[in-house]
């Protein structure tokens, strides 16, 4: 029942910010609601003292759910399969290069970049060792498809920029974790048998084995959709593909989030290619709106109440603020260098590269990153300097995407 109470809260709290945030702020509903738990957070932390109770409470509440497995194992598949099931295959295919690169090279690129800035230059004045400013590298890097996607939704880009973007953040993080797992083996010295060898097989069966798993979940729920077609049972084919899916994942221990991109993909053209019915798709299209919808606004809310869990978030100003600067220019390095060197069919011009770049939002998934690490003398710094790298990621870039991009765009 705890749990019921919690979720009842977190539900409640989520609508009320979400109405106040239609009604006044009428911002992007996933930024509004972070933007109102933050504005709550820090008003509970400057009047703590007065208000001791609720802010113990809240604080209980945040600490209470595993913010890692929420997310990683339970949240970012319904909202990655979500965000699958509306993407065009075709477009996807036509931005296939692209995609791939950023989705892989991109991203280790961009966390050896991160890692070696955040060390040689003195103004983060982190004092943390190498290894560990590499961890900060892997879990920074790869851009959040649940902000980006969110994102686009309100920023007018054209289809093709809007595709590399989308597709990059729905299969980046596979590469990601897998990096991330190595290096945090590293940091934490427990990686005696981690050799190449060991390396290429673990990323090959995270990746490869959740490219296979997800092609049979989503070729296998398309054919029982088609013989019936009908929309309640639809429904629920999906929720099994999703919730059953994830079980036969983790107990595989292959990606889960990158076999619910696959399924997603797979289901959703089919929904479009054969002859389902309008109001079986009506209802398919909607229903997963609407969880995609609640479920940001969850996360969204979450976000903004690690403030509470974060200590003395206060005295990491300024080098959360230099290693915005650092993420960006290795944001930049990781797009350009590719780019720059590999025979893409599409030119890039440096307009495209700076909406890339911008564009490249982080989120839950790199907090959550940063929280899963064991608590030791760096784990605060790291968990602080991410959560300022994603507010300033989601707030400013988000909000400023569609303009910058109409800007750069119209200057060509």
């Amino acid at each position: 029942m705890e749990l019921y109470y919690s979720l009842s809260v977190l539900i409640v709290l989520a609508s009320f910010f979400a109405y106040l945030n239609v009604r006044f702020l009428k911002l992007p509903s996933t930024i509004g609601i972070m933007v109102l738990a933050m504005a709550v957070s820090i008003f509970l932390v400057i009047f703590g003292s007065v208000f001791p109770t609720t802010l113990s409470r809240i604080s209980r509440l945040i600490h209470s759910f595993d913010f890692t497995e929420l997310l990683m194992g339970a949240m970012l598949n319904f909202l990655l399969f979500a965000g699958a099931i509306h993407i065009n295959i075709k477009d996807l295919r036509e931005q296939r290069g692209p995609i791939v690169v950023f989705s892989t090279v991109s991203v280790i690129i961009s966390t050896f970049v991160v890692g070696t800035t955040v060390y040689y230059i003195p103004i983060t004045d982190l004092n943390i060792p190498y290894i560990y400013c590499l961890l900060f590298g892997a879990l920074i890097s790869p851009t959040d498809p649940v902000a980006v996607l969110s994102i686009l939704k309100q920023a007018k880009v054209r289809k093709s920029l809007e595709t590399k973007i989308a597709g990059e953040s729905l299969f980046n993080d596979g590469v990601a974790v897998v990096v991330f797992a190595v290096l945090l083996q590293l940091a934490q010295g427990t990686a005696e048998d981690l050799t190449p060898l060991n390396i290429a097989w673990l990323f090959v069966k995270e990746a490869g084995g959740a490219f296979l798993l997800g092609i049979i979940l989503g070729v296998t729920a398309s054919r029982a959709m088609r013989k019936i077609d009908d929309y309640k049972v639809s429904v629920l084919i999906t929720l099994s593909v999703v919730m059953g899916g994830y079980l036969i994942a983790r107990g595989l221990h292959i990606s889960g989030p990158l076999t619910m991109v696959i399924a997603g993909i797979i289901i959703g053209n089919f929904k479009r290619r054969w002859a389902m019915s309008p109001t079986t798709k009506d209802y398919l299209d909607k229903f997963w709106e609407l969880n995609d919808e609640i479920l940001n606004a969850i996360l969204f809310l979450f976000i903004g109440f690690n403030l509470l869990v974060i200590k003395n978030l206060d005295s990491y100003w300024f080098p959360g603020l230099a290693c915005i600067v650092l993420v960006l220019f290795s944001r930049f390095i990781s797009i350009w260098l590719p780019a720059k060197f590999i025979p893409f069919r599409e030119k890039f011009t440096p307009g495209t590269i700076k909406i890339l770049v911008w564009g490249g939002l982080r989120g839950g998934v790199s907090i959550a990153l940063a929280l899963s690490i064991d608590d030791g003398p760096y784990t605060n710094t790291i968990v602080a300097i991410t959560y300022f790298v994603v507010v300033f990621s989601i707030i400013v870039q988000g909000l400023s995407i569609g303009k910058v991009a109409t800007k750069i765009l119209a200057n060509e």
